[in-house]
Protein backbone atom coordinates (compact mmCIF):
# COMPACT_ATOMS: atom_id res chain seq x y z
CA UNK A 1 0.00 0.00 0.00
CA UNK A 2 1.88 3.30 -0.77
CA UNK A 3 2.74 5.46 1.69
CA UNK A 4 0.27 8.64 3.02
CA UNK A 5 2.26 11.77 1.96
CA UNK A 6 0.89 14.80 3.94
CA UNK A 7 0.55 17.95 3.07
CA UNK A 8 2.08 20.94 4.21
CA UNK A 9 -1.40 22.37 5.96
CA UNK A 10 -2.08 19.57 7.36
CA UNK A 11 1.20 18.68 9.06
CA UNK A 12 1.94 22.31 10.57
CA UNK A 13 -2.19 22.09 11.68
CA UNK A 14 -0.94 18.97 13.41
CA UNK A 15 2.47 20.48 14.61
CA UNK A 16 0.47 23.32 16.00
CA UNK A 17 -1.66 21.28 18.19
CA UNK A 18 0.67 19.02 19.55
CA UNK A 19 2.77 22.04 20.76
CA UNK A 20 -0.91 23.76 22.20
CA UNK A 21 -1.83 20.45 23.78
CA UNK A 22 2.05 20.94 25.58
CA UNK A 23 1.34 24.20 26.79
CA UNK A 24 3.46 25.81 24.58
CA UNK A 25 2.91 29.87 23.86
CA UNK A 26 2.27 31.00 20.35
CA UNK A 27 1.88 27.28 19.04
CA UNK A 28 1.06 28.48 15.51
CA UNK A 29 4.46 31.17 15.29
CA UNK A 30 6.45 28.20 16.82
CA UNK A 31 5.40 25.60 14.23
CA UNK A 32 6.04 27.71 11.32
CA UNK A 33 9.51 28.73 12.76
CA UNK A 34 10.37 25.12 12.62
CA UNK A 35 8.84 24.14 9.28
CA UNK A 36 10.74 27.54 7.62
CA UNK A 37 14.08 26.92 9.46
CA UNK A 38 14.15 22.93 9.35
CA UNK A 39 12.98 23.19 5.05
CA UNK A 40 14.82 26.15 4.20
CA UNK A 41 10.95 27.33 3.30
CA UNK A 42 9.37 30.17 4.23
CA UNK A 43 5.94 29.71 5.34
CA UNK A 44 4.44 31.18 1.65
CA UNK A 45 4.84 27.77 0.67
CA UNK A 46 1.41 27.09 -0.65
CA UNK A 47 0.11 24.82 2.12
CA UNK A 48 -1.34 22.20 -0.50
CA UNK A 49 1.32 20.80 -1.24
CA UNK A 50 3.29 17.61 -0.03
CA UNK A 51 5.83 16.81 2.20
CA UNK A 52 7.89 14.26 1.56
CA UNK A 53 8.07 11.55 4.55
CA UNK A 54 11.95 12.65 5.20
CA UNK A 55 11.30 15.86 5.77
CA UNK A 56 7.92 15.39 7.99
CA UNK A 57 9.31 13.06 10.41
CA UNK A 58 12.34 15.62 11.21
CA UNK A 59 8.87 18.39 11.74
CA UNK A 60 7.62 15.57 13.66
CA UNK A 61 10.79 15.17 16.01
CA UNK A 62 11.34 18.77 16.15
CA UNK A 63 8.05 19.22 17.75
CA UNK A 64 8.93 16.58 20.02
CA UNK A 65 12.42 18.32 21.06
CA UNK A 66 10.01 21.38 21.79
CA UNK A 67 7.94 19.66 23.58
CA UNK A 68 10.59 18.10 26.07
CA UNK A 69 11.86 21.83 26.89
CA UNK A 70 14.08 21.97 24.24
CA UNK A 71 15.09 25.61 22.97
CA UNK A 72 13.48 26.64 19.94
CA UNK A 73 16.88 28.12 18.44
CA UNK A 74 18.50 24.84 19.65
CA UNK A 75 15.96 22.62 18.00
CA UNK A 76 16.13 24.73 14.59
CA UNK A 77 19.97 25.44 14.75
CA UNK A 78 19.80 29.20 13.74
CA UNK A 79 18.84 32.36 15.94
CA UNK A 80 18.40 35.82 14.68
CA UNK A 81 20.76 38.88 15.93
CA UNK A 82 20.38 42.29 14.19
CA UNK A 83 20.98 41.38 10.52
CA UNK A 84 22.62 38.04 11.40
CA UNK A 85 21.26 34.78 11.22
CA UNK A 86 23.66 32.81 13.45
CA UNK A 87 23.91 28.82 14.38
CA UNK A 88 23.05 27.95 17.75
CA UNK A 89 23.75 25.38 20.19
CA UNK A 90 24.79 24.62 23.78
CA UNK A 91 27.58 25.61 23.26
CA UNK A 92 27.27 29.20 23.71
CA UNK A 93 24.57 31.73 25.10
CA UNK A 94 21.31 32.00 22.41
CA UNK A 95 21.51 35.83 21.43
CA UNK A 96 19.03 37.94 22.99
CA UNK A 97 17.37 40.95 21.87
CA UNK A 98 18.44 42.96 24.54
CA UNK A 99 21.56 42.73 24.00
CA UNK A 100 21.25 44.47 20.36
CA UNK A 101 20.83 47.26 22.05
CA UNK A 102 24.44 47.07 23.56
CA UNK A 103 25.86 47.07 20.15
CA UNK A 104 23.85 49.84 19.54
CA UNK A 105 25.13 52.23 22.27
CA UNK A 106 28.56 51.49 21.22
CA UNK A 107 28.15 51.98 17.77
CA UNK A 108 26.81 55.43 18.89
CA UNK A 109 30.16 56.07 20.35
CA UNK A 110 32.89 54.30 18.18
CA UNK A 111 32.48 52.65 14.81
CA UNK A 112 36.50 52.41 13.78
CA UNK A 113 39.83 51.29 15.26
CA UNK A 114 40.15 48.37 17.13
CA UNK A 115 37.29 46.92 19.66
CA UNK A 116 37.67 43.98 22.05
CA UNK A 117 34.50 41.65 22.69
CA UNK A 118 35.15 39.79 25.86
CA UNK A 119 32.47 36.87 26.43
CA UNK A 120 31.91 37.14 22.76
CA UNK A 121 30.07 33.19 23.27
CA UNK A 122 28.71 33.09 19.49
CA UNK A 123 30.22 35.74 18.20
CA UNK A 124 27.32 37.41 18.19
CA UNK A 125 28.61 41.04 19.07
CA UNK A 126 31.96 40.75 17.58
CA UNK A 127 29.78 39.87 14.17
CA UNK A 128 27.64 42.31 13.83
CA UNK A 129 30.13 45.28 14.94
CA UNK A 130 32.57 43.53 12.16
CA UNK A 131 29.15 44.21 9.54
CA UNK A 132 27.77 47.27 10.83
CA UNK A 133 31.03 49.12 11.69
CA UNK A 134 34.18 50.42 9.97
CA UNK A 135 36.58 49.10 12.75
CA UNK A 136 40.11 47.53 11.58
CA UNK A 137 40.37 44.62 13.90
CA UNK A 138 38.25 42.64 16.36
CA UNK A 139 39.45 40.62 18.76
CA UNK A 140 36.78 38.45 20.36
CA UNK A 141 37.53 36.38 23.77
CA UNK A 142 36.11 33.36 25.21
CA UNK A 143 37.16 30.75 27.95
CA UNK A 144 35.10 28.35 26.25
CA UNK A 145 36.73 26.20 23.20
CA UNK A 146 33.01 24.80 22.34
CA UNK A 147 31.62 28.72 22.39
CA UNK A 148 34.33 29.64 20.34
CA UNK A 149 34.40 26.63 17.91
CA UNK A 150 30.81 27.56 16.96
CA UNK A 151 32.10 31.56 17.05
CA UNK A 152 33.75 30.62 14.24
CA UNK A 153 31.35 28.36 12.04
CA UNK A 154 29.40 31.80 12.60
CA UNK A 155 32.13 34.00 10.81
CA UNK A 156 32.28 31.48 8.05
CA UNK A 157 28.81 32.12 7.65
CA UNK A 158 28.45 35.74 7.63
CA UNK A 159 31.65 37.01 5.91
CA UNK A 160 33.18 38.26 9.00
CA UNK A 161 36.32 37.62 7.49
CA UNK A 162 39.76 38.76 9.02
CA UNK A 163 38.34 41.71 10.49
CA UNK A 164 37.19 39.62 13.72
CA UNK A 165 39.97 37.17 15.54
CA UNK A 166 39.00 34.98 18.18
CA UNK A 167 40.79 34.04 20.77
CA UNK A 168 40.97 31.43 24.18
CA UNK A 169 41.36 33.59 27.22
CA UNK A 170 39.71 34.53 30.32
CA UNK A 171 38.55 38.39 30.40
CA UNK A 172 41.04 40.84 29.53
CA UNK A 173 44.00 38.33 29.63
CA UNK A 174 45.23 38.08 26.09
CA UNK A 175 44.85 42.32 25.15
CA UNK A 176 47.47 44.42 25.33
CA UNK A 177 47.85 47.52 27.56
CA UNK A 178 46.59 50.67 25.61
CA UNK A 179 45.61 49.45 22.08
CA UNK A 180 41.81 49.71 21.92
CA UNK A 181 39.12 52.32 21.28
CA UNK A 182 36.44 50.10 22.63
CA UNK A 183 35.95 47.25 25.34
CA UNK A 184 32.23 45.52 24.85
CA UNK A 185 30.80 42.81 26.58
CA UNK A 186 27.74 40.61 27.87
CA UNK A 187 29.48 38.70 31.00
CA UNK A 188 27.97 36.75 32.98
CA UNK A 189 25.99 38.75 35.98
CA UNK A 190 23.43 35.70 37.48
CA UNK A 191 23.98 35.03 41.32
CA UNK A 192 24.18 31.20 41.85
CA UNK A 193 20.68 31.50 43.42
CA UNK A 194 19.39 33.25 40.51
CA UNK A 195 20.87 30.69 38.67
CA UNK A 196 19.14 27.85 40.40
CA UNK A 197 15.62 29.31 40.12
CA UNK A 198 15.99 30.03 36.69
CA UNK A 199 13.36 27.89 34.23
CA UNK A 200 14.20 24.53 33.18
CA UNK A 201 14.55 25.74 29.18
CA UNK A 202 17.73 28.02 30.01
CA UNK A 203 19.18 26.40 33.23
CA UNK A 204 18.87 22.87 31.73
CA UNK A 205 20.43 23.84 27.95
CA UNK A 206 22.14 27.14 27.97
CA UNK A 207 25.89 27.24 29.58
CA UNK A 208 26.35 27.88 33.18
CA UNK A 209 29.84 29.03 32.36
CA UNK A 210 27.59 32.45 30.30
CA UNK A 211 25.29 32.87 32.70
CA UNK A 212 26.48 33.06 36.52
CA UNK A 213 29.08 35.83 37.82
CA UNK A 214 29.71 34.67 41.45
CA UNK A 215 27.50 34.61 44.39
CA UNK A 216 26.98 37.97 44.36
CA UNK A 217 26.30 38.24 40.34
CA UNK A 218 28.75 40.99 39.98
CA UNK A 219 32.44 39.37 40.17
CA UNK A 220 33.04 39.23 36.48
CA UNK A 221 31.66 42.50 35.83
CA UNK A 222 33.84 43.80 38.69
CA UNK A 223 36.54 42.06 37.21
CA UNK A 224 36.20 44.16 33.46
CA UNK A 225 35.94 47.32 35.44
CA UNK A 226 38.78 46.07 37.06
CA UNK A 227 40.78 45.34 33.98
CA UNK A 228 39.58 47.20 30.87
CA UNK A 229 41.14 50.49 31.53
CA UNK A 230 44.19 49.23 30.84
CA UNK A 231 43.56 47.70 27.75
CA UNK A 232 41.43 50.86 26.44
CA UNK A 233 43.64 53.74 24.94
CA UNK A 234 43.10 57.38 26.75
CA UNK A 235 39.09 58.22 26.32
CA UNK A 236 38.06 54.69 25.02
CA UNK A 237 34.90 53.14 25.42
CA UNK A 238 33.76 50.70 28.24
CA UNK A 239 30.05 49.25 27.28
CA UNK A 240 28.82 46.03 29.31
CA UNK A 241 25.21 44.29 29.74
CA UNK A 242 24.50 44.17 33.61
CA UNK A 243 21.92 42.86 35.64
CA UNK A 244 18.85 45.00 36.04
CA UNK A 245 18.95 44.71 39.75
CA UNK A 246 22.96 45.66 40.05
CA UNK A 247 23.18 48.31 37.67
CA UNK A 248 23.37 51.29 39.73
CA UNK A 249 25.60 49.48 41.92
CA UNK A 250 27.71 48.65 38.88
CA UNK A 251 27.80 52.08 38.32
CA UNK A 252 28.99 53.01 41.77
CA UNK A 253 32.06 50.96 41.55
CA UNK A 254 32.79 52.14 37.88
CA UNK A 255 32.86 55.46 39.08
CA UNK A 256 35.03 54.55 42.66
CA UNK A 257 37.60 52.88 40.05
CA UNK A 258 38.24 56.26 38.14
CA UNK A 259 35.70 55.63 35.16
CA UNK A 260 34.14 58.90 33.80
CA UNK A 261 31.25 59.76 31.76
CA UNK A 262 29.20 56.42 33.86
CA UNK A 263 25.71 56.23 32.63
CA UNK A 264 22.97 53.48 32.87
CA UNK A 265 20.74 53.09 30.30
CA UNK A 266 17.38 51.08 29.51
CA UNK A 267 16.58 48.33 27.18
CA UNK A 268 13.79 47.82 25.34
CA UNK A 269 11.46 47.17 27.96
CA UNK A 270 12.42 49.84 30.21
CA UNK A 271 15.13 48.16 32.57
CA UNK A 272 18.44 49.44 33.52
CA UNK A 273 20.62 47.28 31.00
CA UNK A 274 23.59 48.91 29.74
CA UNK A 275 26.50 50.56 31.75
CA UNK A 276 28.64 52.65 29.91
CA UNK A 277 31.94 54.40 30.71
CA UNK A 278 34.89 56.13 29.16
CA UNK A 279 38.41 55.85 30.38
CA UNK A 280 39.80 59.22 31.25
CA UNK A 281 42.39 61.06 29.35
CA UNK A 282 44.50 62.02 31.64
CA UNK A 283 44.78 58.59 33.73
Amino acid sequence: MPEVVPSLQRLLEAGTERLRRGGLSDPRRQALRLWSDLSGNGPAVPHEVPVEPEEAARFEGAISRRLDGEPLPHVTGWSGFRHLALRCDGRALIPRPETEGLVDLLLQRVSSGFVADVGTGSGCIALSLAMEGAFRRIVAIDRSSQALALARVNRELTGGGEAVDFVLGDLCAPLGRGKFDALISNPPYLTAAEYASLDGSVRDWEPALALVGGEDGLEVTARLLEQGSSVLRPGGWLAIEVDCSRAQVAAGRAGALGWEDVTIHTDLFGRERYLLARRSETR
